[in-house]
This record gives structure tokens, C-alpha cells and sequence, in this order.
């Protein structure tokens, strides 16, 4: 037996390999069955051009052996092995890396799909190994060696005996730490789980022994045997043909893999070659998680290099507004960092996540246009978060969202996308309009709407908080302008009405004025109304901050620099047609004390019917108790 010393720039790596490189332990087992993964790759490549080699490529597996007695954990294939030379190389050199060096000297080109490329990963079985023994014989060689080491101490070298070809590596697990638990890697359920997890897709069978049960006829019960068990996948669902595959194929694979009882509304089975080489599989799920709209919430679709899973949730593959879909994406083309955890930030993660954004917004409105039920269920799910993207990033993505949005309309009381409303705008309509609320039940009594109903025109609902501040990010669709029913002059009127208003409005500019001063800086003008038709009052505003912004802004913690409050610049305006302003007028000319408790009154009268909390419900109470007294 010979002892050798890891070499100094050598043993510095393998410390930070246990302590920093990786982020999870359990990844240890990914990188020991990648590694066994490339070993039985370089073998089955090898017998396409040498007949000698005999085996075929359903011989080959990977056999993975806990003992919990023992506390080993044991790995072992029958791929090409390593002679003493290459075990000396690739493990007594931290980060020489035999598959990279394979992939770059062999022949057969573009087929060669090596997982393993920085020579790290081996050293993960540090992070739960005390001691590490590799076996190995090379394919065609007589003699097998053994490797074995403790960690930065060094190595040791030997020969030894092996029947076949191939490498075994047995893990003697770390003691149990306060925090850490190495015996869960001797257990079945979770070994299981964790090639569920990292390695399901790997070609070759990961088999284990595992209990089990079988009916006893003569015992009346069911007794347990041990079995071989293959524990993954092999071959995933999205690199086989979709020509080979039904809907229900699909539908399962998402319920089982996302635990998720209901079918996903619609799927996306994509393969893409060129410039960046991917196989995309997503699911837009019919209902949103319980906590999809909370900061708990991340986003992300999985992410393997070649069957192997590297990221659970990659972020970088999803814009927000489409964070709701769930899936995966196979490349081969990514560069990973050292530890196979995270990717390096470039050009083809890029290319990547514009074409798998492209593949979800030609779903949607194929569904939209295809399938009107079940985008409407989408859109019920997760129009808010659509909504969310025009808003977000000063509206950069509105051009890409804006044709997916759907709104309650006033016809029907249904929800139609911008394109709909705008199709059956009467000729002489100028503005898409649009009333924002907390429910489809108080916009539909708003006053404000009275003139715009009058007229035939179509309303938008806007009953989400974002609405009106994704409209505003909007300003128009297909050159049409957003106009609320509650914002200035919606200069509906015919010229005769327009010269009635200007006559009254000019008749009482004094009492007008008056009013104003009574409410002060609460309101910035009394004004005659265009739109009121029954109602005798209404507030509206002036400028971009509409009541229902200011109420939704002033709700937020810390609004503005200093926490200061938002206001809106509100406009009291009074319907000349209703008895009472003429009630009003009377009162302006006999009793202006009164006028001021009625100007009050019908300032917190138009705020309750814009669901505004009264700054003083103390003062409305007296006002109308007053009122009643005296009536």
C-alpha cells in the first residue's frame, strides 16, 4: 500500500469542496451517479467502434447499497473503470476531470453526452463521508486498485481484487452532528427520494434492494421479501416523441410530479435546436397555488443538464408576469459553475427563457381565442398577475401583455378583452371607459356612470387595485385613450346641454364658490355636472390620481417620501336637473349656515358612494341628525 499527500493547491480545493462549494449535502449522490453515469457512457461508446467490448447498452447499471449496521453507503457500476493511472489522475488531482478530457479526445462527435466536466463532484462524498474507498478495474486490464482516502490527509493506492469491470466507491458516513443526520443516508425512503429528485432521468437503471410484500396464502397476511428495485425514471417524458404521447400521459405526469389533483389547463411540449438546444416541458395550472399571490411564493421552472436535475426553481426561465407556470427545461448547452448548483449567467440561459416566454403567450392566446372557457378559468386564476407585468418595469411589458387582459364589461356583465370592446365602439365613441372599484355591484350604481349609460356606451370594471394603475401605465389600445366616468369632462353633452351648464354654472359661481370655501382644501372646485342624470352629486377628479388611486395608495404602508398621505384633486359636482339644487340655491339666498351643513352633508354623501371611510363620521351623524330634527 502506498500514501500519498493530496498536493497543496489539491488539498486547499477539497476544503472549500466540503465546506463551501456545495449548498445541499444530499447532492453528493447526484455527483457519485453522474460520475457512474459517464463511466458506463465511455464503455457503451467504446463497443461502437470495438466488437470486443460484448456489452449492450441494457447491461449496464448502477447499483446502489446502504448499510445501516455499518453505516456505509456503497455505489458501484460496471462501466469502463480506471486503471491505477487514472484513478491517480482523476482523484489524486482535485479537478482533472476524465469525462471533459473524454469528451474532448473522442471520435464520435456531437453523441457523446458526457455529464461530469469539472472533476469536482466526487469530492461532494466528503461532505457526509468520514473515509472514501474507491474500487475499480478498467475494462480489458487484470488488475483492480483501490483508492482510499480520509479527506486533506491524502491517499492511499493498492492493488486488489475485482471480478469485473467497473467501480465501486463505499461512503463510511460522518458521525451524527447536532444538526446533521448522516444515518438518513443509509434509509431507503430517503435514497429513493433523492434519486426521485436529482437523478430520475439518468439512461441506466439506479437499482437498489429493497423490501418487498407479497400475500401469503397459508399465513393470511402479507410477508416481506427483498427485490432489486429500479428506483428511476430512465427515460423522461419530454425527450420522447410527442407522436408516442396522449394528453393523459401529460395530465399525469403533471399531477404526480406537482401534486396537484385538478388538470392543468393547457401544456407546452417543446424541443428547440439551433442556436440554444433545449426540451421545454410547461403546464399552466387551472387553479393558483394557496400561496401564489404572497412573498412565499418563488417562482422558477426546474432545470436539468441532461437528465440530471441542477436547479429546482431557476428564476432567470420565467418573467413574473408568467411566474405562474409550472415545468422544465433539459439543456445541454448551459455552463454550470464548479458545483453543478447554480448557472453562469449567459448569452444561452437568455435565449432560453425569450423563446420559452414566446411558447407560454402564443398558448395563451391560442387559448384565449380557442378555448374561451378555460381562459376565462385562467384568467380568474391569474389575470392579476398579468395585470402586475403591465404595471411593473415602467411598463416595458405592456405591448407583449396587453392583448391577454380581460375585464369585466357593463355589457352582459362579462369579461372581454380590449380588442372585443374596442370591435363594438359606436362611431361616434372617443374613449374606451372604464369605472374602478372595489365590486362589479357598487360600479354598477355609481352616478358617474349615468350619461356614459345613457349614451350606449360600454364600461370597463376595474375591481382589482392594480387595474387602474395598469390602465394609466396602458394610456390607450389600437389608438383608442382610456377615460374614467369619474375623471374631468367626459364632454358628452350636445351643444345646447354644454351652453345650459355654462349659464347655470356662471348663475351660481358665487354660492359655488361659497361651498368651496366651506370644504376648504378638501376639494378643489363645486362644478355643474355633465353626467349626473338622477343622482344630485358626485365626486370626480382632476389629473392622473383618481379617487379610488388615492384610497388604494393611502391603504399601502409608508406611501410617498415621508409616509405622506396621496390626494387626489377632487371635484364636487352638483345635478342642476335634481330639486336638490334648487333646495340649494334657496338656501345660498336665506341661510347660508344651513348651506354649509348641506355642502357637508353632500361632500361625505358623494364619498360613501365612492366607498371613501368619512375623515369625521362623528360630524356626518350630527349633521343628519340635525337634518332630521329640523326637517
Amino acid at each position: 500500500m502506498e500514501t500519498k499527500e493530496f498536493k497543496a493547491e489539491s488539498k486547499r480545493l477539497l476544503e472549500m469542496m466540503i465546506n463551501s462549494i456545495y449548498t445541499h449535502k444530499e447532492i453528493f449522490l447526484r455527483e457519485l451517479i453522474s460520475n457512474a453515469s459517464d463511466a458506463m457512457d465511455k464503455l457503451y461508446f467504446k463497443s461502437l467502434t470495438d466488437t470486443s467490448v460484448g456489452m449492450k447498452r441494457e447491461e449496464f447499471r448502477i447499483l446502489i447499497t446502504p448499510d445501516s449496521k455499518a453505516r456505509t453507503l456503497t455505489i458501484a457500476d460496471n462501466g469502463i473503470g480506471m486503471t491505477a493511472e487514472e484513478l491517480e489522475a482523476n482523484l489524486g488531482t482535485i479537478a482533472k476531470s476524465g469525462s471533459l478530457s473524454f469528451k474532448k479526445d473522442n471520435e464520435l462527435g456531437e453523441d457523446v453526452n458526457i455529464i461530469g466536466q469539472f472533476g469536482v463532484g466526487f469530492y461532494s462524498a466528503f461532505m457526509v463521508a468520514s473515509a472514501v474507498t474507491v474500487t475499480s478495474k478498467a475494462y480489458g486490464a487484470n488488475k483492480a486498485y483501490r483508492w482510499a482516502s480520509s479527506g486533506t490527509d491524502g491517499y492511499t493506492m493498492e492493488e486488489c481484487e475485482k471480478e469485473t469491470a467497473g467501480t465501486e466507491i463505499v461512503l463510511q458516513l460522518k458521525e451524527n452532528a447536532d444538526e446533521e443526520d448522516y444515518d438518513k443516508y443509509t434509509q431507503e425512503y430517503e435514497l429513493k427520494n433523492l434519486v426521485k429528485k436529482y437523478s430520475d432521468y439518468i439512461r441506466y437503471p439506479i437499482q437498489m434492494e429493497m423490501d418487498k410484500y407479497e400475500y401469503d396464502e397459508e399465513k393470511k397476511e402479507s410477508v416481506p421479501h427483498r427485490e432489486l428495485t429500479t428506483l428511476n425514471s430512465m427515460v423522461p417524458i419530454w425527450k420522447k416523441n410527442k407522436s408516442e404521447l396522449k394528453a393523459e400521459d401529460y395530465q399525469t405526469f403533471y399531477k404526480d410530479t406537482y401534486y396537484d389533483y385538478e388538470t392543468p389547463l393547457a401544456y407546452i411540449h417543446a424541443k428547440n435546436e439551433g442556436t440554444a438546444t433545449y426540451n421545454a416541458l410547461l403546464f399552466i395550472p387551472a387553479k393558483a397555488p394557496f400561496d401564489y399571490y404572497s412573498k412565499e411564493f418563488e417562482k422558477g421552472l426546474t432545470l436539468y443538464s441532461s437528465g440530471v436535475m441542477i436547479m429546482e426553481k431557476c428564476a432567470d426561465l420565467l418573467p413574473d408576469y408568467f411566474s405562474f407556470v409550472r415545468g422544465l427545461v433539459d439543456s445541454e448547452d448551459l455552463s454550470l459553475n464548479i458545483s453543478r448548483e447554480m448557472l453562469q449567467h449567459d448569452r444561452q440561459l437568455k435565449i432560453i427563457a425569450k423563446n420559452i416566454e414566446k411558447s407560454i403567450k402564443n398558448e395563451l392566446t391560442k387559448m384565449r381565442d380557442n378555448r374561451r372557457e378555460d381562459y376565462e378559468k385562467f384568467f380568474q386564476a391569474f389575470g392579476l398577475q398579468l395585470k402586475f407585468g403591465v404595471y411593473q418595469s415602467y411598463g416595458m411589458n405592456k405591448d407583449a401583455l396587453k392583448d391577454l387582459l380581460m375585464f369585466t364589461s357593463s355589457f352582459e356583465n362579462k369579461l372581454v378583452t380590449l380588442a372585443e370592446y374596442v370591435s363594438r365602439m359606436k362611431e361616434d365613441q372617443k374613449f374606451i371607459y372604464y369605472a374602478s372599484g372595489d365590486s362589479v355591484a357598487r360600479l354598477e350604481m355609481l352616478p358617474q356612470t349615468e350619461m356614459v349609460r345613457e349614451k350606449g356606451y360600454e364600461i370597463l370594471y376595474l375591481t382589482d387595485n392594480v387595474d387602474e394603475f395598469a390602465i394609466k401605465m396602458l394610456m390607450e389600445y389600437d389608438s383608442k385613450q382610456f377615460k374614467s366616468v369619474t375623471a374631468g369632462d367626459l364632454d358628452l353633452g350636445t351643444e345646447e346641454e354644454k351652453e345650459e351648464i355654462k349659464k347655470t354654472a356662471e348663475d351660481s359661481k358665487d354660492m359655488f364658490a361659497f361651498m368651496k370655501e366651506t370644504l376648504g382644501d378638501k376639494i378643489t372646485e363645486v362644478r355643474v355636472s355633465s353626467r349626473l342624470k338622477t343622482h344630485p352629486v358626485c365626486i370626480t377628479s382632476e389629473g392622473e390620481i383618481s379617487v379610488e388611486m388615492e384610497k388604494i395608495l393611502n391603504e399601502m404602508p409608508q406611501t410617498g417620501a415621508n409616509g405622506e398621505k396621496v390626494e387626489a384633486k377632487k371635484v364636487l359636482e352638483l345635478n342642476a336637473a335634481h330639486p336638490v339644487f334648487e333646495k340649494l340655491k334657496t338656501l345660498y339666498a336665506s341661510d347660508k349656515d344651513k348651506l354649509a351643513a348641506y355642502t357637508k352633508l353632500l361632500y361625505s354623501q358623494a364619498l360613501l358612494i365612492e366607498g371613501v371611510n368619512l375623515e369625521n363620521p362623528s360630524e356626518f351623524s350630527s349633521l343628519m341628525a340635525d337634518l332630521m330634527a329640523n326637517a
